[in-house]
């Protein structure tokens, strides 16, 4: 099966976060008829490992995501959707499809040091994450993990170009969710009610405060049920914070408390604050960026880019181990991506396959 083949596949079959069980069964499968072993991880993911020579202790962690989204497919595509109302619009099979193809040709060969395990991650596109479940079961113990590369679709860039960010690359995501409880009312009598609208409406504005080039907090829907005469008894929020430091990200949870708390000791609210946690910060390791910089630039055509506020749970790993998360150019006729028309350039699978090799060699050698 050419990785094209194995792409359309999963396609034309996507599947939701964490219900990946067709895609894992059909991932083994493909990898079986390659002469590649497998195994579960996080339940539906699959892991891959294959050794090389000299230390395998040392390892190289390659990871692609492989869940869909609830989207309805419009591209018209040959290999379209035929899950209703599941989709992958945002590039997970092109992802998988170069991993594939990554692992088939390193297996092929056996032309690296140590050991390359392949990660076919569940669940990128909700919390936990996936990646929280494949670390939890530490599938990478007794191993030195000197490397954990992935990549992103990116219509950005064109075909052939690869982008770059060391440093904080992709922002930490957490969403925030408030309840202003307190008496509602009629509106011309204060006396007998509190003001919860205007209490939502003062942590909205403290809230801002926060935002700055490292943090960004946003309220994105408010929902208070009152009338032009009444004020209602609660008044529900929600919202998201990103950033782009840990610090920084535990400082803004403490302040989203202490404001709470401030708006309800002037008004006489009672505020519920919900802050659930999300993927962490994704930061590139410096020297493996130059590295893939350097190589990238050599085969295709490297950019430099900027940080950015989107999120991706590869954060988890970069958390822990050395690791270059990059993008990969699909063309701008692909679209957006999280859209029902987005159609990338099935060119872009052969472009990540080789910078993809080359990188593992290339950090595995190191």
């Amino acid at each position: 099966m050419t990785p094209i083949q194995f792409r359309r596949h999963l396609h034309a079959h996507p599947e939701l976060s964490f219900r990946e069980h067709e895609t894992a069964a059909f991932i083994e499968k493909a990898l079986a008829d390659e002469g590649i072993p497998s195994r579960r991880i996080a339940e539906t993911g699959v892991l891959v490992r294959l050794e090389g020579r000299g230390d395998l202790r040392r390892a190289t962690v390659l990871r692609a995501d492989i869940d869909a989204l609830p989207i309805t497919e419009h591209t018209g595509l040959d290999c379209s959707s035929l899950n209703a109302g599941v989709m992958h619009a945002c590039g997970h099979d092109m992802h998988a499809a170069v991993l594939f193809g990554t692992l088939c040709r390193l297996n092929a060969e056996r032309d690296f040091d140590g050991t390359v395990f392949g990660v076919f991650q569940p669940g990128e596109e909700c919390n936990p994450g996936g990646a929280s479940k494949v670390l939890a079961e530490n599938p990478f113990e007794g191993y030195e993990v000197t490397a954990v590369i992935g990549g992103h679709v990116d219509s950005g860039l064109e075909t052939g170009e690869l982008g770059f960010c060391p440093g904080e690359f992709m922002a930490s995501n957490d969403e925030l969710r408030f309840h202003v409880r307190g008496r509602g009312g009629h509106a011309a009598m204060p006396e007998t009610r509190d003001d919860t609208v205007t209490a939502a409406a003062h942590i909205i504005t403290m809230l801002n405060a926060v935002n700055d080039d490292k943090a960004l907090l946003a309220i994105g829907r408010i929902t208070a049920n009152g009338a032009t005469n009444v004020i209602p008894d609660e008044v529900s929020m929600e919202g998201t914070l990103r950033t782009f430091d840990e610090r920084v990200r535990r400082t803004a949870w403490k302040i989203i408390g202490g404001v709470a708390a401030s708006v309800d000791a002037k008004f006489g609210t009672r505020t519920e604050v919900d802050i659930d946690r999300g993927y962490p910060c994704v930061r590139n390791d410096e020297a493996l960026t130059e590295t893939a910089e350097r190589l990238a630039s050599e085969m295709f055509r490297a950019r430099r880019l900027a940080p950015r506020r989107t999120a991706e749970d590869f954060g988890y790993y970069s958390q822990r181990y050395p690791s270059v998360f990059y993008r990969l150019g699909v063309g701008a006729a692909a679209g957006r991506s999280h859209t029902s028309s987005f159609a990338p350039d099935e060119g872009a699978i052969a472009v990540g396959i080789d910078f993809m090799c080359r990188l593992a060699k290339a950090v595995a050698h190191q």
